[in-house]
């Protein structure tokens, strides 16, 4: 991108924070315009859609390039959404977990594994047929030769969508892409999914009645959402300052643990994994040597902890709402990344892109019509895919602060079964590309 207007991340994220203020101020209107807007469109797509805008316009920008006075291309970048996902998710997993009833959580039952590895398989299979439908209108688009061949690099986008940033990684090692061309996968693996965020987030404004079409049992949604809101009308309380110190204290003291537990497990497993000598089993468990998988795992472990502690009643001090601030801040730095304009560029690998991601919606949808379950299962089943721990968690909030756990929770198992998914996929789109 060129350079925006703002570069400094104190305005840009000033210029955030102002964007979430108007979202949050106009939706509070009653009456008129605003009120009818947003029965359409919920607030949080707003979060995430309203900095994509300022991005499109040059206002702001995740990263640009700016030319040195010897004529060197440098490039920048904005630390906001490093920040965001690395300290405000784990502080935001943690206050939205201090609460949680986990025995409620897991008789949500089966459909939301059902849903989720109902994702895996859509990306698993879309790759190929994705191939084969853009291979019959323009041959070009997915053909190349050796590191350049197209497949080589949706095989990143496979690992991408299944596990996560390791696992993406681990499949450009696998395949041996030509990494010059990298950046191309990048940008679709960005806008395809961001893009599938943004449909899912309107549909949870839409959820009573997508969830009356699917004949979906939400009971046991429900009486998770009544339990955990009768729970907080009985501790609530005005909180007071050190109410407020201890809850920072909590969250920030977790995320700290988190980090340094994740800095020493990750080097720990990966040099285990060097020692591994079959490449795909290297590469099966690259996840294990990703700092933050380790982070969010063991921050949603000691929260999952603390809910059987007395630290369970500062959620009636507030802990979810303050949660949900920083989760609002964090949708708004992935907005950020979204430059809508430049969704008209390699439109050949964005066509890929959007095709192989509606297979794996159709599929979810035709699962979820089958065995009648919620909307909630789909949008989270597909985001602990797609999205990963990063957008699962913001996916599952938004129905209640206290299903952000779930979303954490199936992420994890798209840690562990992403790189073997993203193989079959790949060897499939091998065939399919005639590679």
């Amino acid at each position: 991108m060129s350079e925006p207007l703002f570069t400094n991340d104190t305005i840009i994220f000033g210029v955030l924070m102002l964007a979430l203020g108007f979202i949050f101020y106009t939706e509070s209107l009653k009456g008129g315009f605003w009120e009818k807007f947003y029965k359409i469109i919920p607030g949080l797509f707003m979060a995430y859609m309203l900095p994509a805008i300022l991005t499109t316009i040059g206002l702001i920008a995740p990263e640009w390039t700016t030319t040195s006075d010897a004529g060197e291309v440098v490039k920048h970048k904005t630390n906001l959404y490093f920040v965001a996902s690395r300290y405000l998710l784990p502080a935001a997993l943690v206050l939205m977990t201090l609460s949680i009833d986990l025995k409620a959580v897991f008789n949500l039952g089966w459909k939301a594994l059902i849903m989720f590895f109902t994702g895996t398989i859509g990306i698993v299979i879309g790759g190929p047929i994705a191939i084969l439908l853009v291979a019959a209108v323009s041959p070009e688009t997915v053909g190349g030769f050796g590191a350049d061949a197209v497949w080589r690099g949706l095989s990143t986008l496979a690992g991408s969508w299944i596990g996560g940033g390791a696992n993406q990684t681990a499949m450009l090692e696998i395949y041996g892409y030509n990494q010059a061309e990298y950046g191309k996968m990048v940008f679709v693996d960005i806008v395809v999914a961001n893009v599938w965020m943004a449909i899912l987030l309107i549909g949870i404004g839409k959820r009573a009645k997508i969830n009356k079409w699917l004949k979906a049992d939400t009971s046991s949604i429900e009486a998770l959402k009544e339990k955990m809101s009768t729970f907080t009308e009985s501790v609530k309380r005005t909180p007071t300052l050190t109410d407020l110190m201890l809850m920072a204290a909590i969250a920030f003291g977790t995320v700290s643990v988190a980090h340094l537990c994740a800095d020493n497990l990750a080097p720990f497993f990966g040099k285990l994994i060097a020692g591994i000598e079959s490449a795909t089993l290297k590469n099966t468990f690259t996840f294990l040597d990703s700092t933050f998988f380790w982070m969010i795992s063991i921050a949603t472990v000691i929260a999952i902890l603390l809910s059987f502690t007395k630290a369970k009643n500062y959620e009636g001090a507030g802990a979810s709402k303050f949660g949900s601030v920083f989760i609002y801040i964090l949708v708004a730095t992935i907005g950020m990344k979204i430059d809508i304009s430049s969704i008209f560029d390699n439109l050949g690998l964005i066509a890929i892109g959007f095709v192989w991601m509606s297979i794996h919606a159709l599929l979810l949808i035709l699962v979820a019509k089958l065995i009648k379950a919620p909307y909630f299962f789909l949008a989270v089943g597909s985001q602990a895919n797609v999205g990963g721990a990063a957008s699962a968690p913001i996916v599952a909030s938004a129905f209640h602060p206290s299903l952000a756990t779930v979303g954490v929770l199936l992420a994890v198992f798209g840690y562990a079964v992403g790189t073997l998914a993203a193989i079959g996929c790949t060897i499939l789109m091998q065939l399919a590309a005639g590679g």
